[in-house]
Formats: structure tokens, C-alpha cells, sequence
């Protein structure tokens, strides 16, 4: 760089920088999603950022979103480090854009050292190589729970998981919210039962999925143009249509399932939908959280059984907040072996930005504290420390104010950051072993002792 060239300090394009207020809107969420995940089991892993690109692209990920180029290279200065490593300039990584699938290359990797069912959550940051727009980012931090088993996993871990999205989202109190549940064998059991080819059964889901996108007229025709005909390509649009009460559409179902042909899958899936349905109502659920939704397909290959979504009512163009699905192949890809899973996935920093903008969240205080010690002369700083010192071993977050400046300023720092509470010792008051707390909202100053200080705080706080 030429001398006296400026460098470009801004944030590359999709890659998300919070203000204190938001990153501490990020951690309250994610204290929040954390403890409910705990309730339910789930322990903590965390994955690489970098994965084998072999190992990214298994199971129908061919690398649209993938983020390539990460690369073993070092200059030649450092050669003889990466050939005593093993490592190969040759070998492909890229940054892994989900949890899934380098959660079945974990499982690979410590198959000897996991309890099965293995239950886990990660809040990593992953990675999506797709064109930063509004909400869109190619950095974004992301929720995920997952319980893969060996051989078998029961049904009951599916109804879980609307359990714990209506648990999270009650407790962040983001509005009403509506989990849509399907199941993938109900579609495409459907689809053969009207005639739709095997090698087009793909194609089908993916396009059933963009319903909501690009509408009903839109699926219709991209249906044609896969080789549906019309009559048939009538026909799944009817039936993703079918709607009502959960017991209503899983009659609906049921009656389908006996008066088509080749309905064996079909029946099998409406099968594994009722029995979701039953836990998830036994699991305490609101019926007016959850509903069957037929259009909901899930366009990643890896799903195979019960499927989510989960949509907040009346901001429907946010699109899912939440998502996910069971799937029965995907582990297996590295060990060769059955191991179902199921899991749902929050794109936590994806629904912040939206629900922020939306209005449905506000920001946090940029700062944690409480209670700011005001400066009120240099010689009476150990008195503020001791005295901030006894607040925060009371469990009260302080800021101490070490710079000397006029007492408003200081009131206008405080209240600039969020803090509640100033807290005023002159000579007057350190010598009779008391203290002005002042409430910053309402601009009512009382007087505490300074024995008393921390509780009268605390129950102010209440």
C-alpha cells in the first residue's frame, strides 16, 4: 500500500458487526434458547468452521451456498511446516454453511466415545456463500438441536421438538407463532399414488416447497414443466391445499390413504404424523401453536420423515424462524450404517436482524450495569470502590466512574447507556457512612446507608 493510501476499515459485504445493544440482544436470546435446550437434555458440542468439502457436499449439497477456497497453503517460508503436518495443498475445505452435516461427520469421527440417543445443541456461526441482501448474511450465527440414534429413534423425539420452539419463542415473547408439521412420506406416497415417477418424486418436493414464494399458478406450471401432467400436477396442488383442524386433515388423510392406489407409504407417513401429533398434544402444546401443513416440504435432500416450520403470525413474509426435520440416511453417508435423526435449526442472527426491524424486539442497554458510582471527589475513591466492590458481591453490575467531571454529565453518561441507578457519596456522606441513590426515570433521590445500599438497590430492580 502507496503511502497515504487509506485503508478500507468497513465490513465486507454480508458479514454482520453488532453495536453493544444488539450483541447483547444476541446473548439474552441465546441464554434463553440455551436453558430450554438444557431442560430437554441436549449438551453442548461446537464443529470446525472448516470442513472437508467432500464431507460439506454428502447427501444432495452440491455446493450453491458453500463458501470454498480455505485452503491448507502456507509461503514457502513455511513449507517444511505443512509437509510435517500431512496436510496437502491439494485437499478442498471449505466454510461449513450448517450444523447437519457436520454433525453426522462428528458422530463419525467420536462414534466410540458418544451415548446414543446422542442429543446435542451447537450456536456456532456458519457460513453461506449466497448474495448479502436485507436479512440475508453470509455470516450468521445459528441454533441448532439434533438426537441421532443407531438403528432406531423413536417418533417421540419428533413431537419434542415443537415442544421446545413453543417454549423458546413464549419465553422470548415474540407474538403469536404457528408451527406448521408435515411429514415427507405423506408427500411422497402421495405422489406415486397419482403416477409421478420415481425420478421426478425430487424434483416435486423441491418445487412444492416454493408454494409460498412464487404461488399456486407458478407451482402449477413448474410442475408441467418437469413432465407432470396437468391433470396430476391438479391434483398435488389439491392436496397440499388440504386444510382445517389437525384431526380434520388427518382424516382427510386417512381416507386418501384407503381409496388410492399404491398408498403404502402414504399411510405409513400419515401414521408417523398422528403418532407426532398425540406426543406433542401430551407434551402440553396449545393447539393453537401447531397445525398440519401439507405444503410444507423442506427442500434439503437429507429429510425423510416429519418436517417443520414455524411462522409468526401476522409477519408471515419474515418467513420461518425456525425449521427443520427428521432424517434416516444422513450419518450413514460416513459410516455406512442406519442412524436416524431429527432436529430443528434457529438462524439466530437472521431472525434478530428481522424481528429488530420489525419492531417485535428492541435492543438491549449498550452497557449490563446497573448502577453507576458517581466521581464526586478523587480523595473519596476508595470509597467508591469499596462501596462498588460490596454491590457487585451483592450480584448488582456497577460502573465506577473514574474520571472526575461535573455531576450532570455524569447523570447524562448513565442514563446515555441505560443505567438505572446513580449512586452519590460526598464528604458529607462518607463520613456519616451513607449514600444518595438517585433513580435516573424518575429523578427521585433518596438516602440509604451504606449497609443497606445493596438491598435497597436490589429491590428497587424488582
Amino acid at each position: 500500500m502507496a503511502k497515504g493510501d487509506k485503508i478500507n476499515f468497513s465490513t465486507p459485504s454480508g458479514f454482520p458487526e453488532f453495536l453493544p445493544s444488539e450483541k447483547r440482544l444476541e446473548l439474552y436470546l441465546l441464554d434463553i434458547i440455551r436453558r430450554v435446550f438444557e431442560s430437554y437434555g441436549f449438551t453442548p458440542i461446537e464443529t470446525p468452521a472448516v470442513e472437508r468439502l467432500e464431507v460439506l457436499q454428502a447427501k444432495g449439497n452440491q455446493g450453491d451456498n458453500i463458501i470454498y477456497g480455505i485452503d491448507p497453503i502456507l509461503p514457502p517460508n513455511r513449507q517444511a511446516e505443512r509437509d510435517k503436518s500431512g496436510e496437502t495443498g491439494s485437499e478442498s475445505r471449505a466454510l461449513k454453511f450448517d450444523q447437519t452435516v457436520p454433525l453426522a461427520a462428528y458422530i463419525a469421527r467420536h462414534l466410540n466415545e458418544l451415548i446414543f440417543p446422542f442429543a446435542r445443541y451447537q450456536t456456532d456461526v456458519v457460513f453461506r456463500g449466497e448474495r448479502a441482501k436485507d436479512g440475508r448474511f453470509r455470516q450468521f450465527r445459528q441454533c441448532d438441536i439434533d438426537v441421532v440414534a443407531r438403528r432406531e429413534l423413536s417418533l417421540l423425539y419428533d413431537a419434542q421438538m415443537p415442544a421446545i420452539i413453543t417454549e423458546i419463542f413464549e419465553a422470548i415473547n415474540i407474538g403469536d407463532f404457528l408451527i406448521r408439521i408435515n411429514n415427507r412420506k405423506v408427500l411422497t406416497g402421495f405422489f406415486k399414488s397419482v403416477g409421478i415417477a420415481e425420478n421426478q418424486i425430487k424434483s416435486c418436493i423441491g418445487i412444492v416447497d416454493t408454494l409460498e414464494k412464487i404461488g399456486e399458478s407458478k407451482v402449477k406450471q413448474d410442475l408441467e414443466k418437469e413432465g407432470i401432467l396437468e391433470e396430476q400436477a391438479q391434483k398435488i396442488i389439491e392436496f397440499i391445499k388440504i386444510d382445517g383442524l389437525v384431526d380434520e386433515v388427518l382424516d382427510k388423510l386417512k381416507h386418501l390413504a384407503q381409496n388410492l392406489p399404491e398408498t403404502e407409504q402414504l399411510s405409513l407417513g400419515v401414521s408417523e404424523l398422528e403418532t407426532v401429533i398425540a406426543g406433542v398434544r401430551n407434551l402440553g402444546v396449545a393447539e393453537n401453536r401447531f397445525c398440519i401443513d401439507l405444503s410444507i416440504a423442506r427442500g434439503l435432500d437429507y429429510y425423510t420423515g416429519t418436517v417443520y416450520e414455524t411462522t409468526l403470525l401476522g409477519h408471515e413474509a419474515l418467513g420461518s424462524i425456525c425449521s427443520g426435520g427428521r432424517y434416516e440416511e444422513l450419518v450413514g453417508v460416513f459410516l455406512g450404517e442406519k442412524m436416524p435423526g431429527v432436529g430443528i435449526s434457529i438462524g439466530l442472527t437472521r431472525l434478530i436482524s428481522r424481528l429488530l426491524k420489525a419492531g417485535i424486539l428492541s435492543s438491549l442497554a449498550a452497557t449490563p450495569a446497573q448502577v453507576m458510582v458517581v466521581n464526586m471527589q478523587e480523595d473519596l475513591m476508595p470509597t467508591y470502590l469499596k462501596v462498588s466492590q460490596q454491590l457487585r458481591q451483592a450480584g448488582i453490575n456497577v460502573i465506577t466512574n473514574f474520571d472526575k467531571r461535573p455531576l450532570g454529565k455524569q447523570f447524562q453518561l448513565a442514563d446515555k447507556q441505560g443505567i438505572k441507578f446513580c449512586v452519590i457519596i460526598g464528604s458529607e456522606e462518607a463520613a456519616a457512612q451513607k449514600s444518595s441513590l438517585k433513580d435516573l426515570k424518575t429523578g427521585e433521590q433518596v438516602e440509604v446507608l451504606l449497609e443497606n445500599l445493596a438491598e435497597e438497590v436490589k429491590r428497587r430492580l424488582t
